[in-house]
């Protein structure tokens, strides 16, 4: 008999210091405003393949190799024992579209207006897999987009924004889907996970065919509710409520996915030299598990942030580790970009590189730049996958003209202003983290963490270290600035 899983949650203490944040922190809002030269020295021969995977709603516990009783990942788990675990691994944002976003661009969400659920990119961004088809790669989306339209005319589509090959949905898709063929609508059959893996590895068999490096970016749309899991994957989880059977079963099949990537990378004899990254959007769902941290899903305490990451590249992680070293979804592109010899674009970056920690030569267990989390106060945009699709379908059977979305313009049309901070923002600087609350009445309440020392958020430190709540309040205030200036166009391009 299986054991049953009960996840566990802390409750927190506000507390409310006043602290004014005087003076300016420049240094922090950065020299990143001016062209990084890419390290590496690689001849486009050696440069690697890259695969990019994300789950949709998998928390930090959500794995059986940080310790879930029931689940079965036996492929991730293999990923964390033969490969690097990042144990301290952040989305960007505590939901979907925004930490999405980050991974493409290297930045925070909020720079491009990318504040909520169903929010886009703006068309001007640079992302990784421009970076990548400029300097020859074969680039790739399957899977859940997320931050734009999937028509085929439309400016922040996959095409449109760096991927030659694409079979996208707008949202989150779980059996028989429909997607976007590079803005064709067709409809799959079997588990969504499987069908995105399966053209990925289509895709990566006829990059290599053609003797071309290769960027695959997989963004699953399992866990996300509503859950729908294959009959052979839900009867693994018998003995289990019914109401998280279909949640479990789809991991289980995301896990598969991940095998057949895996195994698709050795019979075309190029796993050694590929970089292959595994991790999730935001923290876990209320059928999920958060291991034990406070907070969940559209929260900035470590259970909403804090996810899943595992990285092989055998040719370069050629044991298994793990590390604490603080990262996260700002830091994909720039790893990329670096290991693939390309320069970074001209713009403010919140990423940096995690090359020394790839090859095991980190000198410091401190980021030259802290994290930083904000939830600008938006709402979510509703972008229901399988109605948006159905409609493009009727489309382009002559049924009816399909309204295209709204799109953000290349340049900003609102202004927002630079001295007002609204909604919860938090700033990690090893091995604290601080939180910055906006009450009702305008107030702001401050909180201090020892992350390492106390994940779970659960003594505050405020009280005890004015004087660190005050330089980093200081540094968050600043980098906040910046957020604002690239939100208003304000930066080099």
């Amino acid at each position: 008999m299986m054991k049953r899983y009960r996840d566990r949650g802390w409750a927190g203490r506000p507390l409310r210091p006043e602290i004014v944040a005087a003076g300016i922190v420049s240094l922090l809002v950065w020299t990143a405003f001016w062209p990084i030269p890419a390290t590496g020295s690689e001849e486009p021969a050696d440069r690697p393949n890259i695969v990019l995977c994300m789950a949709d709603d998998q928390g930090w516990g959500d794995v059986g190799y940080n310790g879930h009783p029931v689940l079965q990942t036996p492929n991730l788990d293999l990923m964390a024992r033969e490969g690097l675990r990042l144990d301290r691994f952040y989305a960007a944002a505590p939901v979907c579209s925004p930490t999405r976003g980050s991974v493409l661009t290297g930045r925070h969400p909020n720079r491009f207006g990318c504040f909520s659920w169903g929010h886009t990119l703006r068309p001007d961004e640079v992302t990784v897999a421009q970076l990548l088809k400029q300097a020859g790669y074969a680039t790739g989306h399957f899977g859940k987009w997320h931050l734009g339209s999937v028509r085929k005319d439309s400016r922040l589509s996959p095409g449109a924004m760096g991927f030659e090959r694409w079979l996208s949905t707008p949202n989150f898709y779980d059996l028989d889907p429909l997607m976007s063929d590079q803005g064709t609508v067709v409809r799959k059959h079997g588990d969504g996970s499987i069908i995105a893996a399966e053209a990925a590895a289509e895709f990566i068999r006829d990059a290599v065919a053609e003797g071309r490096p290769f960027l695959a970016v997989v963004w699953f749309g399992s866990p996300h509710s509503p859950h729908r899991a294959l009959e052979e994957d839900r009867n693994l989880y018998s003995d289990q409520p019914e109401a998280v059977r279909d949640f479990l079963g789809e991991i289980t099949a995301l896990d598969r996915a991940v095998g057949l990537l895996r195994r698709t990378l050795r019979d075309c004899k190029v796993q050694e030299n590929t970089l292959f990254w595994y991790t999730s959007d935001n923290g876990a769902i209320p059928q999920g598990s958060t291991g034990g941290l406070r907070g969940r899903k559209g929260t900035l305490w470590e259970g909403g942030l804090r996810v899943p990451c595992v990285i092989e590249w055998p040719q370069v992680i050629d044991r298994p580790r793990a590390s604490d070293f603080p990262s996260g979804s700002v830091d994909i592109l720039p790893t990329v970009a670096d290991v693939a010899g390309v320069a970074l674009p001209r713009r403010v970056l919140d990423g940096i590189s995690l090359r020394p920690l790839l090859e095991d030569r980190l000198a410091d267990s401190r980021r030259e730049k802290p994290l930083g989390f904000w939830v600008y106060r938006e709402n979510g945009i509703a972008t229901p996958s399988e109605k948006i699709l159905a409609d493009l379908l009727a489309e382009q059977s002559g049924e009816r003209r399909a309204s295209p979305p709204p799109e953000d313009e290349s340049r900003p049309t609102k202004q927002y202003p630079d001295d007002v901070f609204p909604g919860h923002a938090a700033w990690l600087d090893r091995p604290y983290k601080l939180h910055r609350i906006p009450g009702k009445d305008g107030r702001v309440t401050w909180e201090l963490y020892d992350v390492q020392q106390d994940p779970a958020e659960t003594t505050d430190l405020a009280e005890k270290y004015p004087d660190r709540v005050q330089r980093m309040a200081q540094a968050l205030e600043a980098w906040q600035r910046s957020v604002l200036r690239s939100l208003n166009g304000e930066e080099e391009q």
